[in-house]
């Protein structure tokens, strides 16, 4: 767990329910400035659910989520975006009858003090695919160039931090490894990233630490490092 002081997000002992389903079970994980954190687990471990109720797309049942020194626990989704916390879903929910070009205007917000703002220029430059096909209708590109576009599109709004819902799922290689470097770019400008997924080479390629989910609860917290040599624990929790 990083320092408290330094973290700009922090979940306490969180839980959750889908009816009667008891989902995260008093699940707690931090995020410092500028840190790449992984959300890693099998299928159904949890980790969407996390940054579901993060974003507050699914309701808390206890414990405690702060951003930025704020509690935003209950808040509605949209004043989690507009406080700064930026969500790509795993179904990226691009808006497909616009251009590219257009999706990125409709996700346009005003940059927090003392950053610089997320402009189309500097994300064409970030994503090249996308300076390239600007114009064109976003149902009729590649599900990679998708990908981009939905992290693309959630950079404009400037947020401080960002939670990726499984960004290298379904990709060819070429398109992952862009989006590896993109990552990267985004920790040098000093965005903090939590990221659910189950790909472990791309998760040891970008993140910092890594917390490990079954059933809803945290089996493992530390340096990607440590994850990395410890076979036991992939085996136990990774491996299918």
């Amino acid at each position: 767990m990083v320092d408290d002081t330094r973290a700009v997000l922090d979940v306490r002992e969180l839980n959750t329910y889908y009816g009667r389903a008891h989902i995260l079970h008093r699940l707690s994980l931090s995020v410092a400035s500028g840190e790449v954190v992984a959300l890693m687990g099998r299928n159904g471990a949890g980790k969407s659910t996390t940054l579901k109720a993060i974003m507050g797309l699914v309701p808390a049942a206890g414990g405690g989520i702060s951003f930025r020194g704020r509690s935003i626990l209950g808040w509605p989704a949209y004043r989690i975006a507009r406080a700064g916390l930026g969500y790509v879903p795993e179904d990226r929910r691009i808006f497909t009858d616009l251009t590219v070009e257009e999706n990125l205007d409709v996700g346009r917000r005003p940059p927090a003090e003392g950053r610089a703002p997320w402009t189309a220029e500097r994300l064409y430059a970030l994503f090249p695919n996308l300076a390239e096909i600007s114009t064109r209708r976003a149902d009729r590109i590649s599900g990679g160039e998708q990908q981009m576009l939905s992290l693309a599109r959630t950079l404009m709004g400037n947020p401080t931090a960002i939670l990726l819902d499984e960004p290298s799922e379904g990709l060819a290689p070429v398109i992952v490894a862009q989006m590896a470097r993109a990552i990267h770019a985004l920790k040098e400008e000093g965005l903090s990233v939590l990221f659910s997924e189950q790909n472990l080479y791309f998760a040891a390629e970008i993140g910092d630490r890594a917390y490990v989910l079954e059933s809803g609860a945290v089996k493992f917290e530390g340096p990607m490092a440590r994850l990395l040599g410890d076979e036991r624990l992939r085996r136990a929790h990774l491996s299918l």
